[in-house]
């Protein structure tokens, strides 16, 4: 554990070295600009425009965050011949490869709880009489939820970093995500149309199985409209956690294998 500790601990130190805090910084001026001129709508569609495009912001730019910290984990270790030092070494190849992920993920959970804070400040300036103590945790809900989507995101950029190019593993993290995102739901129709053929049915279905249901995370629907309510909310939480936990393992387990027969 202390060598999976360290090499987390060195990865988020280099992910702020790479001035990505800085973006995050800027985004979260950016909301506070854009926020003043919901003012010019009506006080029910600029709380639902506020939450909607603020919430927006986060996911999008989490997720651009979370492939870029992860496509070049593996490939710039090798580049920079520091991979020879670590594994010298009493660390394990799968140490090496588990601990770049949770620091990875450290840093994506710093930098999304930077916007989460954001997002919380500025929904308090704006909407001071719908800012109490429960609508502000419901709120804070939702990037919490994307937190997991992202680890889970990151967690297919580090499985691809293991045998692609950076640039490659930039378009495959990102396919695999808006493929989880658009279509799980055309798939999942697919699936259980009866009056399509078997093969591609089962196509579907091997596709919907491979590729994470990205969209499953997105639980912003409630908190944006008061009217739409999640039926066992609690235990769709803890579902949606394991399933993000079992695809983890899975693509861990499939990198920590590619990795240990790959040459560095």
């Amino acid at each position: 554990m202390k060598a999976i500790y360290a090499i987390a601990s060195t990865t988020v130190g280099e992910a702020i070295r790479r001035k990505v805090l800085l973006v995050i910084l800027l985004i979260g001026v950016l909301i506070v600009a854009i926020a003043p001129g919901l003012s010019v709508l009506s006080a029910r569609q600029e709380l639902t425009v506020l939450k909607s495009l603020t919430l927006g912001i986060i996911q999008m730019t989490s997720a651009t965050i979370a492939i870029v910290l992860t496509v070049y984990l593996i490939p710039n270790e090798i580049e920079r011949r520091t991979i020879y030092t670590i594994l010298s070494k009493p660390v394990q190849r799968w140490q090496f490869l588990v601990g770049k992920y949770m620091g990875a993920v450290a840093a994506l959970g710093l930098m999304m709880g930077l916007m989460t804070v954001t997002l919380l400040v500025v929904f308090f300036i704006m909407q001071r009489d719908q800012a109490t103590m429960t609508t502000m945790l419901e709120l804070a809900k939702v990037p919490m939820m994307y937190f997991i989507q992202m680890s889970l995101l990151a967690a297919v950029a580090v499985f691809f970093s293991t045998f692609v190019s950076p640039i490659v593993n930039f378009f495959m993290a990102g396919g695999t995500f808006v493929v989880g995102m658009m279509f799980s739901s055309v798939l999942e129709t697919i699936k259980t149309n009866s009056e399509l053929p078997q093969a591609l049915k089962a196509l579907a279905t091997l596709i919907h199985s491979i590729i994470p249901n990205f969209q499953m995370f997105n639980v912003q629907n409630p908190v944006i409209n008061s009217t739409s309510q999640i039926k066992g909310e609690t235990l769709q939480y803890v579902n949606l956690g394991l399933y993000a936990v079992f695809y983890i393992a899975v693509l861990l387990i499939g990198g920590i294998l590619i990795f240990d027969r790959k040459e560095v």
